[in-house]
């Protein structure tokens, strides 16, 4: 039996009550009806995905008014929609918004990029197939959201007691709190010591002769201080990577004060559609149409929203979070060609939600992470067809749950990619696929972190590192192969326990 008629067959006995889903131990339903988590000695646990979205999950997308209206003239329409993105742009901020660019229907030929600069603007259309922005002319990027380029340090640095700090915690313990107030933003300094790279066995990697470098200086993570106890700090989002002070000493793991007023907020594009000519050629060596880049925002949303024939669909930049991606519909007439494959969703953010999203297209990756990218981050009820694959990229990003996704003729892989690129080596921890079906997982296990895959459907494959001929990766965490488990959606149940059903309705479901 095909795989998608098993998954069909499994679902529809489980709706009807003939079948029960399995229950895992690292995450599952109390008798109370609160979820509860299998923990690791040290404290390490699937950590809370809800936060992840707008306004930090379970907000609803807002609706702005329209402060301007374009209509399409025909040809060369990129300076009118710029001139309206521009004025609405210079208004003032009304409760976190200044409006929207309405597009009126029809198709809007532009040679070069639309720019949204500014806090509370909005770019909607009148919908997907109604309203579209035809590329046209020399190769470039559609739409660039930008802000600043990311957290500006303001304290000093405040170094974390000496115990291991377990992935998914909500909270850390200080030599001291001085200076630290409720609401400041921090950044979470975790050193990569030559100590670490060895743990890690990133120090073996060489390809044709010379020795490439994976991760090296400091990780941070940004995150908001949400309560002060003592010399304990509560976090407005969990940890996504564990501290193990064995490995960060000396310098050792840090706490230190930070502004973000140079993001944006607040910007929202939405009902329209991203129409490229079909583009041939190698990923590198020639130049291609792209479709939308996020860069320096935070609380943003992309909704309702096709994009055609681009190279690179959606780019998050680092130190851009909170942001909801729903019910984007990305296709591709031709594939690229050479080694090197291009990326629809390529995050670098933290807390990005994609959901309900689908994308043709083969040779391929539909989703990865850019290096040191900390989440959490969430792939919900996405589609992906073709011989692509969700794959993190390089160089340790951490906290992504892939929930409910099919990838009936790819793959998903929570890999060591090694000397692949410039030395990509592991590239995901504390990565967790759940209720998934795949053609194949490629689930391993990095040193001192877990990945899983639970409750997923797919061809398990155990893979060494590339270049080599072994030993073979071992395994991460697999549970219930195969067989769907409850709850159905982590994701949605966890935020309901967190914020309630209220918060389920507001992201559609």
């Amino acid at each position: 039996m095909p795989l998608c008629r098993l998954w069909i067959f499994i679902w529809i006995g489980l709706l009807c009550g003939s079948l029960r889903a399995a229950t895992s131990q690292w995450a599952h339903f109390a008798r109370d009806g609160t979820l509860v988590y299998r923990t690791s000695p040290g404290g390490d646990r699937i950590m809370d995905f809800s936060y992840a979205g707008y306004a930090g999950g379970g907000v609803a997308i807002p609706i702005v008014s329209a402060k301007r209206s374009v209509r399409p003239t025909g040809d060369h329409d990129t300076l009118v929609i710029q001139r309206a993105i521009d004025a609405v742009s210079k208004m003032p901020l009304v409760d976190g918004f200044r409006g929207a660019v309405l597009l009126a229907p029809g198709t809007y030929v532009c040679h070069h990029t639309l720019t949204i600069h500014s806090s509370g603007v909005v770019l909607r259309g009148a919908g997907i197939g109604k309203t579209i922005i035809r590329m046209a002319g020399a190769k470039h990027l559609c739409i660039r959201v930008t802000g600043g380029r990311g957290p500006m340090i303001t304290g000093h640095p405040i170094a974390l007691t000496r115990y291991y700090v377990p992935c998914g915690t909500l909270s850390l313990k200080l030599q001291n709190v001085h200076g630290l107030s409720v609401g400041d933003h921090i950044l979470i300094g975790h050193p990569i010591t030559r100590r670490y790279i060895h743990f890690m066995g990133m120090d073996k990697l060489f390809r044709n002769g010379r020795q490439e470098h994976w991760i090296s200086g400091t990780v941070n993570t940004l995150r908001r201080i949400t309560a002060i106890r003592g010399t304990r700090i509560e976090l407005n989002a969990p940890l996504t990577d564990s501290i193990n002070p064995h490995f960060t000493d000396p310098p050792g793991a840090t706490v230190v004060r930070c502004e973000t007023a140079n993001q944006l907020a607040h910007v929202g594009l939405e009902n329209f559609e991203i129409l490229s000519p079909p583009q041939h050629g190698t990923l590198f060596g020639s130049r291609h149409n792209g479709g939308i880049q996020l860069n320096g925002v935070s609380n943003a949303w992309l909704n309702h929203i096709a994009i055609g024939n681009t190279v690179g669909a959606i780019s998050v930049g680092p130190y851009a979070d909170k942001i909801t991606m729903n019910r984007l519909e990305i296709s591709h007439a031709t594939a690229t060609t050479g080694a090197a494959l291009p990326a629809d969703f390529s995050i670098s953010g933290s807390r990005i939600l994609i959901n309900r999203c689908t994308d043709h297209g083969s040779r391929l990756f539909y989703f990865v992470t850019g290096a040191r990218a900390s989440g959490p981050n969430v792939l919900l009820n996405c589609n992906f067809y073709g011989n692509g694959s969700i794959q993190p990229h390089q160089r340790w990003a951490t906290g992504l749950l892939v929930d409910n996704c099919y990838v009936p003729q790819g793959s998903i892989e929570f890999i060591n990619r090694g000397e692949m690129g410039s030395g990509h080596g592991w590239t995901i921890g504390w990565a967790v696929a759940w209720n998934c079906q795949a053609h194949f997982l490629v689930i391993q296990n990095p040193p001192g972190a877990a990945n899983w895959a639970i409750g997923c459907t797919g061809l398990l494959r155990t893979l060494p590192m590339p270049f080599t001929h072994g030993p073979k990766i071992p395994t991460g965490i697999v549970d219930h192969l195969a067989v769907p488990v409850d709850p159905p959606s982590l994701y949605l149940a966890q935020l309901r326990q967190r914020l309630g059903n209220n918060a389920i309705h507001n992201i559609g479901y």
